[in-house]
Parts: C-alpha cells; sequence; structure tokens
C-alpha cells in the first residue's frame, strides 16, 4: 500500500535531521510540490510557481537552494535537459531511465526490462549489492527529430 504523504515527508524530514538539517516550511512545500507531481519532471521554475500559491514569501532563490540541497543529500534527483534546464524528481529505490530530448528539454521515463538482466550479471560479477540506478538516453524525441529527406 502506498504510503502517506505525510509519511514520506516524515522520512524525508529525519533523513535531513540526521545530516544536520532542518525540515523548514519553505523546505517541506518544495518537497510537498514534489511528491503530488510524482510522474512530472519540473523546472525549479515550475515549483516555483507551485509553491508560491501556499507560500507566497518564498523566493526564487529559496526554491533552487533547497533543490540544490535536496540534491546534494540524494533525496531528489536533478535531470538535465537538452534546454539548458534542470529538471526535478524525487530520488527513489526504484530504476529510473529517461529519454532526454536534446531541442525541446522533454523528458521520458522509460522502463527496460533487458537492464535488469544486466544489473543482475554485474552485481553478480562484482560481488556488488546494487540499490538503484539511473540511466539517461540523449537524442530528440518525435517532434524535434530531424526529417530525413
Amino acid at each position: 500500500m502506498e504510503r502517506s504523504l505525510r509519511e514520506k515527508i516524515t522520512e524525508i524530514s529525519e533523513s535531513l535531521r540526521r545530516k544536520g538539517y532542518r525540515l523548514t516550511p519553505q523546505r517541506e512545500a518544495v518537497i510537498k510540490t514534489l511528491l503530488e507531481n510524482p510522474n512530472q519532471h519540473l523546472t525549479a521554475e515550475d515549483i516555483y510557481v507551485m509553491v508560491r500559491k501556499s507560500h507566497p514569501e518564498i523566493g526564487m532563490a529559496t526554491v533552487y537552494r533547497t533543490l540544490d540541497l535536496l540534491s546534494k543529500e540524494k533525496i531528489i534527483n536533478q535531470l538535465s535537459s537538452g534546454e539548458g534546464q534542470c529538471r526535478y524528481e524525487l530520488e527513489s529505490q526504484a530504476q529510473r531511465h529517461h529519454l532526454v530530448c536534446l531541442k525541446c528539454g522533454q523528458i521520458t521515463e522509460v522502463n527496460i526490462q533487458l537492464l535488469e538482466k544486466m544489473q543482475e550479471a554485474l552485481a553478480a560479477e562484482h560481488g556488488f549489492q546494487i540499490v538503484g540506478h539511473l540511466l539517461k538516453f540523449y537524442g530528440y524525441c518525435a517532434q524535434c527529430a530531424p526529417v530525413e529527406e
């Protein structure tokens, strides 16, 4: 069963506290925004607009500092896109695979079963316990791909 939003926030708060950080209202608002939009890859600007609805006092610099901290502490993933912006998603133990368009910046999550076998082989060969991975393929989406003549 899916854990509640409050349970997830509490877990992240405890993780930050163990590393010497507090869960400020602004940090909680950023995390809550990411939790409430799990299948989207949001830009800092997207997050800022969403957070300002409940916290009109928050500044863009605070959002950037929060995203930097959460990324540094491996709570979120920072994905670079072709449009020169970073997009963000919550870190998870799950395997993540993305197709990143170098022109429009669209990020699409894909599920690749073949990589599971390769992961098992790598773990066995190196005696390594893999708990997750992030894989990005860069190229052009259907709308941006050069037209071949």
